[in-house]
């Protein structure tokens, strides 16, 4: 029993987590940790980060912030050499970080807004998982992309974000076929609906909540820590035959209604 039960430590192992400053980027970059990762804790702002990395290193975890606007392409570059610099070595890239700018109907949205929310949620990660193949080819890796089941199943005035998120799922399936052979996996997680600050003007709405919570067979929102359980088998070896699959942890949303 223990033998598998081993399989889940991450001891040794190199974890970079975007959006980890607050809300499910905070809750994975921490499970990773607890596991024994060393996690690169990043965001855009170097202050943020640094408080996250002292409080898991306060806990006897080992953490570094790394600042990154993961829109901006330089950024991206020195993400990945300061990680290589600080551990020598990246083994799992979570690419959580994402935006929302705007709640409304397909023909409102704006080409500006199309292009800012295509360069974020879409471009940016592939272009950061591009930058640490050549690395995660040396001893393999696990990539794991934060859609949302928003990407499987149309809501509600997402549309341009629902469109990202289809998108990535895609990205991860593609990843997954061409660089299996040097033993990357890349799979996709899609929550449901989050208590997180990224989320707030969904769930702090009682009719609206009232509504997804009546709809769903688990009956509540999700806390992001129930989201840490997921990303922590994908990383590691008790998920080593796992990739290219999408994984909903949604509270039952995509089969209800």
């Amino acid at each position: 029993m223990n033998e598998i039960r081993s399989k889940f430590d991450l001891s040794g192992k190199v974890a970079i987590v975007t959006g980890s400053s607050k809300g499910i980027g905070r809750s994975i970059a921490l499970g990773l940790a607890e596991n024994g990762a060393k996690v690169v804790v990043s965001s855009r702002k170097q202050e943020a980060v640094d408080l996250v990395a002292e409080a898991f290193q306060a806990k006897g975890l080992s953490a570094t912030g790394i600042a990154c606007h993961i829109g901006d392409g330089e950024q991206r570059k020195n993400l990945v050499e300061k990680t290589m610099e600080t551990y020598g070595r990246i083994d799992v890239l979570v690419n959580n970080a994402a935006i929302n700018p705007f709640y409304g109907p397909l023909e409102a949205a704006t080409e500006e807004v199309f292009d800012k929310i295509m360069d974020v949620n879409v471009k940016a990660p592939w272009l950061l998982s591009n930058l640490v193949q050549p690395h995660m080819k040396v001893h393999g890796g696990s990539i794991i992309n934060i859609a949302s089941v928003e990407g499987i199943h149309p809501g509600f005035r997402l549309g341009l974000y629902s469109m990202t998120k289809s998108a990535l799922i895609m990205l991860s399936k593609n990843q997954a076929k061409e660089w299996g052979t040097y033993g990357i996996r890349s799979n996709v997680v899609c929550p449901g609906l989050i208590k997180t600050k990224f989320s707030e003007s969904l769930w702090s709405n009682e009719e609206l909540v009232g509504m997804y919570t009546n709809t769903i067979p688990l009956r509540r929102v999700a806390e992001p820590d129930e989201m840490a359980g997921l990303i922590m088998l994908l990383a590691s070896d008790a998920g080593s035959y796992m990739t290219g699959g999408v994984y909903a942890a949604d509270g039952g949303y995509l089969i209800s209604g």
